[in-house]
């Protein structure tokens, strides 16, 4: 009877008893979680690299675009200027290989810088047309250049002196004009004179302008660093050591090397070299005129200029005219080289005009490739 009072006074009670200790624990189990920090982000996985490609994987392919740019004149029996080719007329071979030719420029459209180098040694002033050399020079340059062209003027004498640099042709002309002719005996340094020009038209003149040096000169040379007794020689020859014809054997050959130096500063230059000798026809009556032409001549067929020899005041007039209607009758053959030499060695080029085998193409034999 006990028992059962107890269970109906304390059932209850201890029935709550136990809902509420339940209650606090999961109270208590539920503040735990609130609290604790949030879980750490999930690791980004790292890319994986690229594979280094193989070299059996693929083929490098390298080009050239070295564009060279070939003047060619093309002349007929008379030496008239033959006009109106197109690109398919010419042939242009590299090194033995053809080359596409890829754009037959206008020379009106390219510049033209011109080096003109007037003797006045003593072997020229004292002809009796000095001044009309001088006149005539200076018209030919208010005929050929154009206000996008440029001349610049070199004495010939003892040593090289630029009397202008590229300027144009007003003004180039009227310094020319006031050059005045030796009043004494003066040596001649030609191929130093030459030298000079080239590498002045290597530094100041622009890419893809064409270039020409024009030399009014008989060309002999007897002061230039290459051809001149040098103090060795002078000391021997006193003291008999040195026999003259010894000496003349060392000159001659000083002088094919100066010859080949100056033909190369031209190429470098990209130059067409030209000359007017105003000896006239009596260039061909001794050895050392003849042998000044013959080089001056040698330097011109490389370079695809051209060397002249006129009669005369009135002959000297044709042969400028003769040189301007060439400049401005050029072709500009443009090609990409696809030779496969070394880089800096002279690539041997010929230009030729299969069609027509009458007639007379002048281009030079060969370029210097720029250095990158």
């Amino acid at each position: 009877m006990m028992q059962g009072v107890w269970g109906k006074q304390f059932g209850p009670a201890l029935l709550l008893a136990v809902l509420a200790l339940l209650f606090n624990v999961a109270s208590a189990g539920a503040q735990t979680i609130r609290d604790l920090p949030p879980p750490p982000p999930a690791p980004t996985p790292k890319p994986k690299p690229t594979p280094t490609p193989r070299d059996e994987d693929f083929e490098v392919i390298k080009t050239n675009s070295n564009l060279v740019m070939v003047p060619v004149s093309v002349v007929d029996a008379q030496g008239q200027a033959l006009l109106g080719l197109q690109v398919g007329a010419f042939r242009l071979d590299e090194e033995g290989r053809t080359q596409d030719i890829v754009e037959l420029g206008n020379p009106d459209q390219v510049p033209l810088d011109i080096a003109i180098l007037f003797d006045i040694s003593s072997s020229v002033s004292q002809k009796g047309f000095f001044a009309f050399q001088q006149k005539a020079a200076a018209a030919f340059l208010k005929q050929v250049l154009k206000p996008s062209d440029r001349a610049a003027v070199f004495t010939i004498a003892d040593e090289p002196k630029m009397v202008s640099p590229l300027v144009s042709a007003d003004i180039a002309a009227t310094r020319l004009v006031t050059i005045p002719a030796a009043s004494a005996p003066v040596p001649t340094a030609f191929y130093d004179t030459v030298a000079a020009a080239a590498k002045y038209l290597t530094t100041n003149s622009a890419d893809r302008h064409r270039r020409v040096i024009l030399v009014i000169s008989d060309g002999d040379d007897n002061f230039s660093s290459m051809v001149k007794e040098t103090v060795a020689e002078a000391r021997a020859s006193m003291r008999g050591e040195l026999t003259p014809a010894a000496a003349r054997i060392s000159l001659d050959a000083r002088r094919q090397r100066a010859v080949l130096d100056v033909q190369k500063a031209v190429q470098q230059a990209d130059a067409a070299f030209y000359s007017i000798n105003p000896g006239g026809q009596s260039v061909h009556l001794n050895v050392i005129s003849t042998r000044s032409q013959n080089a001056m001549k040698s330097i011109a067929d490389s370079t695809g200029g051209n060397a002249f020899v006129p009669d005369g005041e009135k002959d000297l007039e044709k042969v400028f005219n003769e040189v301007a209607a060439e400049l401005r009758g050029q072709y500009l053959l443009q090609y990409y080289s696809n030779s496969q030499g070394p880089g800096v060695q002279f690539r041997r080029i010929a230009v030729a005009v299969p069609s027509r085998p009458d007639v007379r193409v002048r281009a030079r034999q060969g370029y210097y490739p720029k250095q990158k």
